[in-house]
């Protein structure tokens, strides 16, 4: 774990020591958060920080308020996460997990590139090339499976990359870029939505002759150093249900 200073702001940091709690199910729905006087007084702020942390939380839909009563957790499947959030939390935290989220069956191979991994890698048709797959769960069940295709020249340098383990001292790009020495300046992701194929449910553990009919999100995140190589290319492929989110700061 990273001994990083949390350089959030106190609200952001409220609202995320909450959505841990609520994700990991360790605050169970119906619940209740402190109030706002409360959370104040624990936190040592003041209670329009407070307020505003209470705010972010039923913006994210982790959270309801009941006038008279309080804020009531919720029980709702966290959204997925794009490439560029999950390289985020890796920078930060050296996990690419979100809150209350894990991973398993891990596999590695090196296989021939399909074209459109091909084309994104900016290698040719069939090379070689690393494929790792993985399944992010939380407690409402698959948040996505992850695939990561990695150049097999990589592999080469970080063995571990063709191995079907968990990585192990940083994520697949902090590896890289620690093995080449060229940090990862640029991504490019890309969010789109389509109906589930019989491999598409079989990697999601559906059943492939009977898919669900409600399209789901593809994620798709290219990665590239200082030297303009294209070092990854992901796709992520959600849970039927899920949802892709983002939020940033708007200055008036």
């Amino acid at each position: 774990m990273s001994e990083q200073a949390d350089n959030r702001a106190p609200y952001a940091q409220i609202a995320a020591h909450y959505a841990e709690l609520i994700t990991s199910g360790e605050l169970v729905p119906g619940s209740l958060l402190p109030s706002i006087k409360n959370l104040a007084q624990e936190w040592k702020v003041s209670t329009a920080t407070a307020e505003k942390a209470l705010r972010k939380l039923r913006t994210e839909g982790l959270v309801r308020g009941i006038h008279g009563i309080g804020t009531e957790v919720l029980d709702r499947p966290s959204p997925m996460s794009s490439g560029s959030q999950r390289q985020d939390r890796g920078r930060r935290s050296g996990s690419s997990w979100g809150s209350g989220e894990r991973s398993d069956s891990h596999q590695a191979a090196v296989v021939s590139a399909p074209a459109d991994v091909a084309g994104a890698l900016d290698i040719a048709p069939g090379s070689e090339v690393i494929r790792r797959r993985r399944v992010y769960r939380d407690r409402h069940g698959i948040v996505a499976h992850s695939t990561s295709w990695i150049p097999v020249r990589y592999g080469r340098l970080i063995p571990q990359l063709m191995e079907s383990d968990r990585l192990t001292g940083g994520t697949s790009l902090q590896l890289i870029a620690q093995a080449t020495g060229h940090p990862i300046t640029h991504r490019i992701d890309t969010a789109s939505a389509r109906l589930l194929t019989p491999e598409d449910a079989r990697l999601l553990e559906l059943d492939p002759a009977h898919p669900p009919t409600e399209p789901v999100v593809v994620m798709t995140a290219k990665f590239v150093d200082s030297e303009s190589n294209v070092v990854e290319y992901g796709v992520d492929l959600g849970g039927p249900g899920r949802t892709w989110r983002t939020e940033s700061e708007v200055t008036p």
